[in-house]
């Protein structure tokens, strides 16, 4: 797990909070029509900033995903400097076009509930979400920026919560 004195303020049970509220918001994304994924933007003093379900497939737009959706909304409310000061969770671990929205928006530190390769075990070959096989920490190393990453999460009845809503929604054929 990796470190950093800017988010020692921050500590597991408050994580396993914003993880449960990402959770909700991914139900939301299913009830809206759209594929089981949330995130939400949380500052230096806890506050919540922004929640965005997935709107891939109402929008029609390939880069619905809920991270990059939020990243959008984020780096034109806010500036890079301010960004680095907050954490974004997410239900599960940020796709390669998702880190990288999160790398060029400058968010510091990244927290997610299900591993990429869990999210394929949910998933399997469903078309609508072709999963890639690198992790967001791949992906950041390979940058110059220092983006904490804690995730996945070991709670194992907030692992389950995360998964519950991917359970019967993909065709694994």
């Amino acid at each position: 797990m990796n470190t950093n004195s800017r988010f020692e303020y921050f500590n597991p049970e408050k994580d396993k909070e914003y993880l449960r509220r990402a959770i909700k918001i991914s139900w939301q994304a299913i009830e809206n029509g759209n594929t089981p994924f949330g995130a939400l933007l949380v500052d230096s003093e806890g506050n919540i900033l922004l929640e965005q379900p997935n709107i891939e497939i109402t929008e029609q737009d390939c880069t619905g995903h809920a991270e990059t959706t939020l990243m959008r909304k984020a780096s034109k409310l806010y500036s890079k400097e301010f960004l680095k000061s907050c954490s974004l969770y997410t239900t599960a671990e940020p796709c390669v076009m998702c880190s990288g929205a999160i790398y060029w928006g400058n968010v510091g530190r990244v927290v997610y509930a299900l591993s990429e390769k869990r999210l394929l075990e949910l998933t399997g070959g469903d078309p609508q979400n072709p999963t890639f096989d690198v992790p967001c920490r791949t992906v950041f190393a390979g940058g110059q920026k220092d983006i904490v990453v804690i995730g996945p999460i070991e709670d194992p009845e907030l692992e389950k919560a995360a998964a519950e809503p991917h359970q019967g929604f993909w065709d694994k054929n």
